[in-house]
């Protein structure tokens, strides 16, 4: 049983989330693309550790922009900074989204571990839109309604089913600087 102590000092703490939260979303308004024209799509991601990871790993990386559909207010702290460096949009639906970057001439990829591209093997475009799907759910969306998103694949060679989402996209925005970046330097 939690004591009254305990659950009043739970309540502040995500209190003080929430009002990180909201004061770096406010300043996320002067964020600035990164060099690279990738974008980060979270579908419907677990608001925990790994949406502010993900901030984190796209600012090094130099991502253009992060699209966040449908994800409650996280703790912005262990982004250290990030999620005011890397502009992001917040979507209601997959569909909002889609639509915005497909405007934008966006090829847009999901990562499946049955999908029987690998990531190494495509020749990624300079305008790449990468979609993390929820850790225990997948996408939120279905695929059969959206043929122009392709699937791709990260290769896995031991028993375990997944990798964490963060190490995941990590993973991709290597890739993609590999093939966009590195090779021009």
């Amino acid at each position: 049983m939690v004591s009254r102590q305990e659950s009043k000092k739970r309540h502040q703490r995500q209190q003080n989330i929430l009002l990180r939260y909201k004061k770096e979303r406010y300043k996320n308004r002067l964020a600035t693309a990164g060099i690279h024209d990738f974008v980060l799509v979270l579908d419907h991601l677990k608001a925990g550790f790994n949406v502010p990871k993900i901030f984190r790993s796209a600012e090094s990386f130099g991502a253009h922009e992060i699209h966040l559909i449908n994800i409650a207010p996280f703790d912005p702290a262990p982004a250290k900074g990030a999620f005011r460096k890397v502009p992001a949009h917040f979507h209601d639906s997959f569909d909002d989204c889609c639509r915005l970057l497909h405007e934008q001439g966006y090829t847009l990829f999901m990562l499946d571990a049955h999908a029987g591209s690998q990531i190494y093997e495509m020749a990624l475009p300079v305008k790449s839109a990468f979609i993390m799907g929820n850790e225990g759910l997948g996408h939120s969306f279905d695929r059969s309604l959206y043929p122009q998103v392709q699937s791709l694949a990260i290769p896995q060679f031991g028993n375990t089913e997944s990798l964490n989402v963060s190490i995941a996209a990590s993973i991709v925005m290597y890739e993609y600087v590999r093939q966009h970046h590195l090779k021009n330097v």
